[in-house]
């Protein structure tokens, strides 16, 4: 009987403010979906970071014939006795884990196949590519300072440390993750808001029933129920949206570009996305309409 009249008490505030209810399953959604593709994108970037981090090297150019970079300026291409003599610096470094020689006919290989740009593909021979040495490091972060020692070395034009190709990349999405997180912060507190206004009218709409309700024994639990209730099936509503939303995201952007991603998004951490963000619209709701009421209905 109790639950009866709980259920039908809701169904009431559903009804009596059913415009405020949408604008709250809407606000709900949008900012749960902007909270997801945020932590989407966070995992996207984690999952990236490490990925790369663990791959990083630094590439060491040798000098070839005709090189235009300052330290091979009048003089030819590195020597054979030059390239064992920087080989056994390079491998007597403390931070050096691995180094690997990349001869002409390889940098030509791996050129065709990183480039899609036929015309340039055309124009370059085997010759015009540079040797050069791989060197992995036992720690990545250590790696300016060990391009520093080798730069400058006889036979080397140019150091490149490949993370430093990667910030920019990094940090483009490091930027995107906040905004997305940053806007869907104020949506979550826009939420609140309009949850808290929502259950303070449907309270005031209703402030016969309660009174009568005081009058005749009913707990303070019992009376606030059907208020909290309508929360939780707001915060539910705008969940379910919410997690449509963000598999609509991954299936239209993230494995659009996965081709690209060396370590692309998985369902399970999109599964674990949309839990959560549906657990914290959820959690919001019934939070603001409790403590709404605690403030607004004296019970």
């Amino acid at each position: 009987m109790r639950a009866n009249f709980i259920f039908s008490e809701v169904w009431i505030g559903l009804r009596r403010n059913l415009t405020m209810t949408i604008a709250v399953i809407v606000t709900v959604a949008v900012g749960m979906a902007l909270l997801g593709i945020g932590l989407m994108i966070n995992s996207q970037v984690s999952s990236l970071t490490g990925y790369w981090t663990d791959k990083v090297e630094l590439s060491v150019y040798l000098c070839t014939k005709n090189s235009s970079f300052p330290a091979c300026r009048n003089r030819g291409a590195t020597t054979e006795q030059e390239q064992a003599t920087l080989k056994q610096t390079i491998q007597q470094m403390p931070d050096v884990e691995r180094v690997e020689f990349e001869d002409q006919a390889q940098a030509y290989k791996n050129f065709q196949a990183s480039e899609s740009n036929r015309l340039l593909l055309s124009v370059t021979k085997v010759e015009d590519m540079p040797e050069s040495f791989r060197v992995k490091l036992k720690d990545p972060d250590r790696a300016p300072a060990v391009a520093d020692s080798l730069r400058g070395q006889p036979g080397v034009s140019n150091v490149v440390n490949q993370r430093e190709l990667l910030q920019s990349v990094f940090g483009f999405m490091g930027k995107l993750r906040n905004m997305a997180l940053g806007v869907a912060i104020l949506m979550v507190f826009a939420a609140t808001l309009l949850i808290g206004n929502t259950v303070r009218l449907s309270a005031y709409n209703r402030r016969r029933e309660t009174g009568i309700m005081r009058l005749v024994g009913a707990s303070n639990i019992y009376i606030q129920l059907p208020f909290v209730m309508e929360g939780l099936i707001a915060g539910l509503i705008g969940g379910v949206f919410a997690a449509v939303l963000l598999i609509i995201t991954k299936i239209l952007i993230f494995e659009g570009i996965q081709t690209y991603m060396a370590a692309p998004l998985g369902w399970n951490t999109v599964a674990g996305v949309i839990t959560f963000t549906m657990v914290v619209g959820v959690v919001i709701c019934v939070l603001a309409s409790f403590i709404t009421l605690r403030r607004y209905l004296r019970v």
